[in-house]
């Protein structure tokens, strides 16, 4: 629990993979808000924590069971305002009166609603104040059940084809429901109806990134004490901003230890070493263990396992030399949100298990160190804005986010060092390529992927049979959703040619158009 003295926003979470966006669209308004499981939710947490405003967030459940989580009653006597997404609104319904019909994915039969819906005004509501000015709003539903009663007090403020009671309140106690998701960018003006919100709850919007590393500097000071850190250095936006922010709290007490584990992009151990240690005086260990990393991945082609082995190997190299630190009883580690959201549910609810991240998970006891995760619940933009804050060189805050696993992650199939060259020669080509057309700081992520595929071609009068590979650029905000970037044709036709003419072992190039979702950024 914080003691932050900021006006606090709680967010009760049943779940919802995207939870963590409601926050962001908060924090974009200055607004401080914490997120916490509905199991964490008690009476008592209620008075301590004293919300000035409410959330419910959405979750995978259904109300019409008997186990279905649930918020504490308390909540609606604490006479703030509350505002119900999607299974937010249902349990709200539920709980204060009303009626929630299950649809056929819970066992009943009523109508489910997935994807862009439109909803049309019953009424004037401040909440709605800048929509339906064109008299609809495109939203986002992903409902399996629907509020087939309204509770007491409550009215209806918009409808769609398949909810009826899309957008329901209260207004005497300040109590809003929607059933669908303001907070993804599929609901263009969801930012608009937070704002209303939190402007009806009376928020300052005092909450800067300022406020967010103060509040961190205090946190690493009171876990770490006098004790030694050792962080997880990569080169990238997280790790760095992490060290940096995590040295300003306790000055020398940290070490960074940088590890290349053989699956780095051409020449980034020399680059990341130099970059670090002529713009800080942070004590750095370079650590070469590309051997025991390519030994262990030897012969391994599913991606799962792939992942497990280097985030085993991780531990095992910074156990190794946090032994030879005096003092060291912590490791540090930029994950981000993310990372956490795809391996595991952010605040220990029912959401679904996308990936394993080699830094999600805690350590294991043999270790005998706590963690620092002082970005754990910041996305890849706030990272950003908080290493402005700190100082760091738009050298550090533009690189494109390179993933703790690597080339491993790039390379689908087995791992050699025959593909892993191939592979840093065709990326070094084409992220060359971004920069002399400058389209670098567009995109938010690009890389070369080697695929487990050999192609028949013509070079010359003579015939090859070499590997193909994907070109894979992104553009996103928080790395939760991503497009691909709209490359001209020309630009991939010189990229493509120079990438076959310069790179010995590759004989095909494709580009990779697919949005998150349905993919990942990374191939695995």
């Amino acid at each position: 629990m914080t003691d932050i003295q900021h006006d606090r926003l709680l967010i009760i979470d049943f779940g919802s993979q995207v939870t963590q966006l409601i926050a962001r669209r908060l924090r974009e308004l200055n607004v401080y808000c914490e997120i916490h499981p509905f199991q964490s939710v008690t009476a008592g947490f209620l008075e301590s924590f004293a919300p000035k405003a409410v959330i419910f967030s959405g979750g995978p459940a259904s109300v019409v069971h008997l186990d279905a989580p649930r918020p504490p009653a308390a909540v609606f006597d604490l006479g703030v305002p509350i505002l119900g997404i999607c299974y937010g609104q249902q349990v709200m319904m539920d709980m204060l009166g009303g009626k929630v019909e299950g649809g056929k994915i819970s066992g009943g039969g009523g109508t489910a609603e997935f994807g862009r819906a439109h909803v049309t005004p019953e009424d004037s509501l401040p909440l709605l104040d800048g929509w339906f000015a064109d008299g609809r709003e495109q939203v986002w539903m992903s409902h399996g059940d629907h509020v087939s009663q309204l509770a007491p007090g409550f009215q209806v403020y918009g409808t769609s084809p398949n909810a009826p009671f899309a957008i329901t309140a209260d207004t005497s106690r300040n109590f809003y429901a929607v059933q669908f998701h303001p907070e993804v960018h599929h609901t263009p003006k969801g930012a608009k109806l937070y704002e209303n919100f939190v402007r009806l709850a009376g928020f300052k919007g005092d909450w800067t990134m300022g406020a967010y590393r103060e509040e961190a500097i205090r946190k690493i000071r009171e876990q770490v004490g006098d004790k030694r850190v050792i962080c997880g250095l990569s080169g990238g936006v997280d790790s760095s901003v992490a060290a940096v922010l995590i040295h300003e709290a306790i000055g020398d007490q940290l070490t960074c230890v940088f590890v290349d584990h053989g699956l780095l992009r051409k020449g980034e151990a020399d680059e990341v070493t130099a970059m670090f240690r002529d713009n800080y005086n942070i004590p750095l260990i370079a650590a070469d263990e590309s051997k025991l990393f390519l030994s262990e991945l030897d012969g391994q082609s599913d991606p799962e396992t792939k992942r497990k082995i280097i985030g085993k190997l991780f531990i095992d190299v910074f156990q190794k030399y946090a032994n030879d630190i005096d003092g060291a009883e912590f490791l540090a580690q930029g994950t981000l949100y993310p990372d956490v959201i795809e391996s595991v549910s952010f605040s220990g609810g029912p959401s679904v298990t996308i990936k394993s991240h080699h830094n999600v998970g805690g350590l294991p006891e043999k270790m005998g160190l706590r963690l620092v995760e002082p970005l754990r619940e910041l996305f890849k933009d706030e990272v950003r804005a908080l290493g402005r804050e700190l100082g760091l060189p738009d050298s550090f805050i533009g690189r494109h986010p390179f993933p703790g696993p690597g080339l491993a992650i790039r390379c689908p199939g087995e791992i050699t060092i025959a593909k892993l060259d191939i592979l840093r020669e065709a990326d070094a080509v084409y992220i060359d390529q971004i920069r002399k057309h400058g389209l670098y700081d567009d995109i938010w992520q690009a890389f070369v992927a080697i695929l487990p595929v050999r192609t028949v071609g013509v070079m010359g009068d003579g015939r090859t049979y070499d590997y193909a590979c994907a070109l894979r650029a992104v553009t996103s905000v928080d790395g939760m959703t991503a497009d691909y970037f709209p490359f001209s044709h020309e630009f991939l036709a010189e990229t493509a040619t120079r990438i076959i003419n310069e790179v010995p072992g590759i004989n095909r190039v494709t580009y990779d158009i697919t949005s998150k979702p349905p993919g990942t950024i990374e191939w695995e």
